[in-house]
C-alpha cells in the first residue's frame, strides 16, 4: 500500500495492532502454562480475554472506516514473542522464569501502548472521534495490564527470584 496521507498510515498502523493481537492470542496460553506464580497465570489468563476484546474492537474500528484489519505481518510483535519463547525454552528457575515472563509482557504492552496511542491520535486529527474512543479503550487497558505486572513484579516475583 503506498502511504500518501495520515488516513493511509492510520489503516497501515491499524492492520499492525491487528496483526499483533492475533498473535498474541497464540502466545498468551504459552505464557500462562510456562508461568509458576498463580498471581502471574491469573492475569495472563485476563489478558487473554482482554486480547480477543481488543481483536475485537480493532475489527469494529476498521469496519466503520471501510478497511480491512488483514493483510500485513506485525514483525515487531513477532519478535517479542520470539524472545519469550527463547526464555521459556531456557527453563530458568521458577522464580526467575516468572521475572521474565513479566518483563516480556511488559515489552509487549509498551510496544501496544505506543501503537495505540499512534492510532488513537491519528483518529482523532481524521475527525474519527468514535473511533479514537474505541482505541483509547484499549490502550488504558494496556496501561492496566502493565501497571498489574509491576505490581506482582514488585510486590513478590522479582523478590522471590532474588
Amino acid at each position: 500500500m503506498q502511504m500518501e496521507s495520515l488516513k493511509d498510515l492510520l489503516v497501515e498502523e491499524l492492520k499492525d495492532l491487528y496483526s499483533a493481537e492475533k498473535q498474541l492470542v497464540k502466545a498468551i496460553p504459552k505464557m500462562v502454562k510456562a508461568a509458576t506464580h498463580p498471581q502471574l497465570k491469573k492475569a495472563f489468563q485476563d489478558h487473554l480475554k482482554k486480547t480477543e476484546v481488543h481483536v475485537k474492537r480493532l475489527e469494529r474500528v476498521c469496519a466503520e472506516l471501510d478497511v480491512s484489519p488483514r493483510g500485513k505481518k506485525c514483525e515487531g510483535m513477532e519478535g517479542l514473542i520470539k524472545e519469550a519463547a527463547g526464555l521459556i525454552q531456557e527453563k530458568p528457575e521458577k522464580d526467575v522464569l516468572d521475572a521474565g515472563l513479566i518483563a516480556a509482557a511488559q515489552h509487549v504492552e509498551h510496544y501496544e501502548m505506543a501503537g495505540y496511542g499512534c492510532v488513537r491520535t491519528y483518529a482523532r486529527t481524521l475527525g474519527f472521534d468514535a473511533q479514537a474512543d474505541i482505541l483509547q479503550q484499549t490502550l488504558d487497558e494496556e496501561g492496566e495490564a502493565d501497571h498489574l505486572l509491576t505490581a506482582l513484579a514488585e510486590s513478590s516475583i522479582n523478590i522471590d527470584a532474588e
